[in-house]
């Protein structure tokens, strides 16, 4: 039998009939947050034992071993900790699920320098994909926190309201997140101005979203401008513009084909299916902690009442739907089921290029148009190297205008 005396935090053994302080511990209260610098002695605390019961059905207690110990320590101050790089894989799961358990990660002051000290350290093992999808309050909230997360393969913001100037733009391109293989950004108001104020660091400065093989536009408001903006992704391999401003057609196939080598598939890719999304890693159980704690909903839902009420009074009826109901929290799958899906993917390498057929062109000009402007740029480059003259000067492809200095510049 064990009898706890609250107001001392004393804790007294009953064993076979006799009544016993043990060993005059005192048990204080775990915090939540603790700092390095001790002003007072060491106090035990209650997470330091094991209470079990023997066969006699008396209670026993055992302290934890001294590694036990220093972990819940290091869990608690993981703030204050430079780095764990170099420590094994299975001590820093361990640490990670003890910091987990003491609710680090909920503080908003501690979370960002915790996670980025596990993400330094240990990178996708923290976390690989991560499912934001339909979550923008959860994305605005916790911004600093999803900042850390720099080895992502997968990111999935569909739904997220993005528009065309969000600070997460930024972290896409940044060389930090070069490891992003699949990124989805569809339902977000997302226009060609977005797509290009997004790809401008990797067309001028050659940085950022270099392994990106799967991308997904899906329901924004693009047009076929924005066809010139990704011809800056080398590895883009898999394509979604469905339920945007583009037709399906010849001149749409033809022109995908020729600026980026991708041709339209007659059946849905599995691999844009929503069904897909989760979250991977040791951070799963912290972002549904995120989310099951967060209030911001009810928040938000008050905040946009009161801004319909406030523009209708002003007259402004027509941008408060398309602000609020551009991009619903829930999208409407029997819509998304009638809409034409416009899939593209770069086919097999083994496949000859020749045999893909693109509507529009003749048995003369079978070979797409991107390959004859590579032929006669040798040309002309083999003719000029017979001229005794200098060289002309080579017109660069992607002309800076002043609106993407303006962009550079910004960054």
């Amino acid at each position: 039998m064990c009898d706890l005396d609250t107001g001392n935090g004393i804790i007294y053994v009953r064993e076979r009939g006799l009544l016993r302080r043990v060993n005059d511990i005192v048990l204080a209260e775990t915090k939540a947050v603790s700092s390095c610098r001790r002003t007072g002695p060491l106090v035990l605390r209650k997470e330091h034992f094991m209470f079990t019961y023997n066969a006699e059905g008396s209670l026993r207690y055992s302290a934890k071993s001294l590694f036990d110990i220093s972990l819940l320590f290091i869990a608690d101050n993981i703030h204050h900790v430079d780095s764990l790089s170099g420590f094994p894989e299975q001590i820093g799961e361990r640490l990670f699920a003890a910091a987990e358990e003491k609710h680090i990660f909920l503080n908003p002051d501690t979370a960002p320098r915790a996670l980025q000290v596990f993400s330094d350290a240990y990178g996708e093992m923290v976390l690989v994909s991560l499912c934001l999808r339909n979550r923008f309050p959860l994305l605005s909230e916790r911004i600093n926190e999803i900042k850390t997360f720099h080895s992502l393969k997968s990111l999935d913001l569909f739904g997220c309201r993005l528009g065309d100037s969000h600070e997460i733009f930024q972290h896409l391109t940044a060389n930090s997140l070069a490891s992003l293989s699949q990124l989805f950004i569809g339902g977000n108001s997302l226009s060609d101005v977005g797509l290009q104020r997004l790809t401008t660091p990797i067309r001028m400065l050659k940085k950022g979203l270099n392994n990106l093989q799967l991308l997904d536009l899906s329901y924004n408001p693009i047009s076929e401008r924005a066809f010139g903006y990704l011809t800056c992704l080398p590895k883009l391999q898999n394509l979604d513009v469905s339920g945007t401003n583009l037709k399906l057609g010849t001149v749409l196939k033809k022109n995908i084909w020729d600026l980026m080598g991708l041709v339209h598939s007659e059946k849905p890719l599995d691999i844009f299916d929503h069904a897909r999304c989760k979250t991977e890693g040791w951070a799963e159980q912290v972002i549904h902690q995120w989310e099951t704690n967060a209030t911001q909903m009810q928040k938000q839902k008050k905040i946009e009442e009161s801004r319909t009420s406030a523009l209708r009074f002003f007259g402004r009826q027509k941008f408060v739907r398309d602000v609020l109901h551009a991009t619903p929290l829930v999208w409407d799958k029997e819509k998304d089921d009638k809409r034409q899906t416009l899939h593209f993917f770069k086919p097999e390498a083994n496949r000859c290029t020749p045999e893909i057929q693109i509507p529009g062109t003749t048995d003369d000009h079978k070979e797409p148009s991107r390959y004859n402007v590579k032929k006669r740029q040798h040309q002309l480059e083999n003719s000029d190297s017979h001229h005794d003259g200098p060289p002309a000067k080579r017109v660069s492809l992607s002309a800076l205008t002043a609106e993407d200095m303006d962009l550079l510049n910004s960054y």
